[in-house]
């Protein structure tokens, strides 16, 4: 499949690419003029300096990069956050500190993960009656611990 790409006048590098050949997501790095301290329970908006056109049917998620999270507690605020395929601003993500201490993050830092996949859009219709399952309207921990 191919993404078309537009980079900002921000934009430093290379375009993302996937690290491998078994890779479902592709790093974004961080596109900022100084560096920024995160403090532990803060969050910013951190810019990519891309835009894609996603072709419909499809949208891009974004995701915590694994080390970052299991490292320092950096996460995404959304997650996963969603970039639908009518959207052609810049791909900005949210990032939160819910980690102990400060993270400073670097320009070029590899930010977030983004991931392409495929969506599919209801038709919704309105009934006065669903079909019965076995769990019902059980909600939250209704099912058991295992």
């Amino acid at each position: 499949m191919k993404v078309k790409v537009k980079t900002w006048p921000h934009f430093k590098g290379e375009l993302p690419q996937y690290q491998s050949s078994g890779a479902s997501g592709f790093d974004v790095r961080a596109q900022i003029d100084q560096p920024i301290v995160l403090k532990p329970m803060e969050r910013v908006l951190v810019p990519t300096g891309l835009t894609f056109e996603i072709p419909l049917g499809f949208e891009i998620q974004a995701r915590p990069r694994s080390g970052w999270a299991a490292k320092h507690g950096l996460t995404l605020m959304n997650t996963p956050g969603t970039i639908d395929a009518d959207y052609r601003g810049e791909v900005k993500v949210i990032l939160v500190n819910l980690g102990t201490e400060t993270v400073t993050i670097q320009d070029q830092d590899r930010c977030a993960q983004l991931v392409i996949c495929p969506v599919i859009q209801a038709q919704f219709e309105l009934t006065t009656d669903l079909s019965s399952t076995e769990r019902g309207a059980g909600g939250f921990g209704s099912t058991g611990k295992q």
